[in-house]
C-alpha cells in the first residue's frame, strides 16, 4: 500500500473536494417525459386489509391519468371493497395518500372501473355501492378482454 505524504496528501485531497463539488451527487428524482400516450389496465385485488397497497394503485392510476393516459381499473378479490363510500372516505395508505383523492381524480380525468362480479357477490357490494359512480359489474371475460386491449397491465 502507497502512503500519500505532503504534496500527493494534498493533490489527492484537493481532487476529492472539487470532485464533490463540481460533480455533485445525483438528483434523487427522476424526470421522465413519456409519448406518446398509452392504455393502462391495473388490476386490483389488495383490498383494506392493505390499505398502502390499495392506496398505491389508485396512486399511480391518477398519476397516469393526470399524465394523459387512458386508464382502467379492474378490482378483484378483497379490492371490490374499495368502491364503497366508507372506505373510500377513510383509507388513507402510508405514503400512498387518501384514497378517496385519488379516486375523485381518477374519475375527473376519466378513467374507468370495472368490479369483479363474483368477487363483488362474494362480499356483498352491491348497486348500491356504485350508484352514480363511473363503475361497473364484470365477469372474467371483460378482464380478459381488457387485458388484451391495453398497451400496459400492471397488478396490485
Amino acid at each position: 500500500m502507497t502512503k500519500l505524504t505532503g504534496q500527493k496528501f494534498v493533490h489527492t485531497i484537493l481532487v476529492v473536494f472539487s470532485l464533490l463539488f463540481v460533480f455533485p451527487p445525483a438528483q434523487s428524482q427522476v424526470s421522465y417525459k413519456s409519448d406518446p400516450k398509452i392504455k393502462l389496465l391495473i388490476h386490483l385485488t389488495s383490498g383494506p386489509e392493505n390499505p398502502t397497497k390499495a392506496a398505491l394503485a389508485f396512486l399511480v392510476a391518477r398519476t397516469a391519468v393526470e399524465e394523459g393516459h387512458t386508464v382502467s381499473l379492474f378490482l378483484a378479490g378483497d379490492a371490490v371493497q374499495l368502491i364503497r363510500d366508507n372506505v373510500l372516505d377513510n383509507l388513507s395508505g402510508l405514503g400512498t395518500g387518501k384514497l378517496r383523492e385519488h379516486f375523485d381524480a381518477i374519475v375527473k380525468g376519466g378513467g374507468k372501473f370495472y368490479l369483479s362480479g363474483n368477487s363483488s357477490k362474494a362480499r356483498g357490494v352491491t348497486d348500491a355501492d356504485i350508484h352514480s359512480k363511473p363503475v361497473e359489474f364484470a365477469l372474467p371475460n371483460v378482464l380478459v378482454h381488457l387485458i388484451v386491449d391495453n398497451d400496459k397491465v400492471i397488478t396490485y
